[in-house]
């Protein structure tokens, strides 16, 4: 079986593909892998053929930087449409050529989605988020920023699938190609327990795998507990948010450990106390496996991997996406909500810290959510289902 892969740039929705892919390449299977330089290494190391799509990437000016920094969702679908059409030919002369048996398409990636369609290859939705249809995305809850640059960024987005159309590609709107469909055959990173309003998703085309995460043997927690905080690799210029977690544990019994991001210089943060470490990388699964609290911007990746651990988890959303996930962990009682006034006051910080340290509710909610996803298929079962589909 021949497998064509696509993804966007972005760690949080390869990382649960590598595992898949190595699965299958372990069973015989070629797969060929359309993603970016910096994700090469991950790649090739599953044992799938990379291909480089930076060079079709449209060029950016930093206006558009920083609307792509700010998560806006009309520029992240522009610059994704734009993308479609750069690599049109190459994709399209290599479906002629390799003649795949099946595409494997991230939930956000439009070119990978759009080849399986203009070709008529069966494919499979690789969703490392939510399942999102018109009950679950309920759970999503968007700010008014969020709300305007949706409504009027439509213009700009009809214009470029106009220009889409003469490629063969019929696209009839943004939604149509992100919003899960009833019959869309698709993987879903988490367990039916975990995903919102799961029983409107139908055993045949959906398959709820679980986290693809490399997994850690805990460690025993002896001596001060290890607060870990991260905002992923996307949103975490906060260092306000940074200043005020280093106060609310300056003195206190505990060791914190901040993951800021490689974009993010932690000499901005000045000298800090001895109880305190500023990475701008960790191993994330190492460090849970000996955490005691994750204070988390509640990525879906990042939630599922504390859940994973069984760590209680204090959540900081910044997205509507992060907000679904946060609403959800609280609801499977393994986390609580860290409202945005109380992280710009250290006092009322340290409280809630030192207060989700020792609530025993959150440890057993954490517990029960680590057996659940355990209980998954894994890796294995995505590669049954995409074998199945092919």
């Amino acid at each position: 079986m021949r497998v064509l892969w696509f993804c966007i740039p972005a760690y949080g929705h390869t990382n649960p593909t590598i595992e898949v892919v190595r699965e299958l390449v372990r069973r015989g299977h070629e797969v060929r892998y359309y993603s970016f330089e910096e994700f090469r290494g991950r790649i090739e190391g599953a044992g799938a053929e990379f291909v480089a799509c930076d060079d079709f990437l449209p060029p950016i000016d930093a206006k558009v930087e920083r609307r792509l920094r700010r998560v806006s969702t009309t520029e992240m679908s522009v610059q994704s449409f734009r993308t479609v059409a750069n690599l049109d030919p190459v994709v399209s002369a290599d479906v002629e050529e390799w003649k795949p048996d099946v595409v494997v398409t991230d939930s956000a990636c439009f070119w990978g989605k759009l080849t399986a369609v203009k070709h008529g290859l069966p494919w499979v939705c690789s969703t490392t988020t939510f399942a999102f249809n018109e009950h679950s995305s309920k759970y999503m809850s968007h700010s008014a920023r969020e709300i305007a640059d949706l409504v009027l960024g439509l213009p700009r987005l009809n214009r470029e699938i106009r220009r889409l159309r003469p490629l063969g590609y019929e696209v009839k709107s943004a939604l149509d190609i992100v919003s899960n469909k009833p019959d869309d055959n698709t993987i879903v990173y988490t367990s039916r327990t975990f995903q919102p309003c799961s029983e409107t998703f139908d055993e045949e085309h959906y398959r709820f795998v679980g986290p693809s995460v490399r997994d850690v043997a805990p460690r025993e927690k002896v001596g001060r507990p290890l607060v870990y905080a991260s905002l992923g690799t996307v949103i975490n210029d906060r260092p306000g948010f940074y200043r005020a977690l280093i106060d609310a544990l300056r003195d206190a019994d505990a060791d914190l450990l901040i993951s800021c991001g490689k974009a993010f210089d932690p000499a901005q943060l000045g000298e800090v106390p001895s109880n305190v470490r500023i990475e701008q990388y960790v191993d994330q699964m190492e460090v849970l496996s000996r955490a005691s609290l994750f204070v988390t911007h509640c990525g879906m990746n990042s939630a599922s991997e504390g859940m994973w651990m069984g760590v209680p988890e204090l959540l900081f959303p910044l997205t509507g996406e992060q907000r679904a996930v946060a609403r959800r962990v609280t609801e499977v009682g393994a986390g609580s909500l860290l409202d945005e006034p109380v992280t710009r006051d250290a006092t009322a910080l340290r409280r809630t810290v030192l207060a989700a340290l020792s609530d025993e509710s959150l440890r057993e909610g954490s517990a029960r959510m680590r057996g659940d996803l355990r209980s998954c298929g894994g890796p294995a079962a995505a590669a049954d289902f995409i074998e199945q589909v092919a």
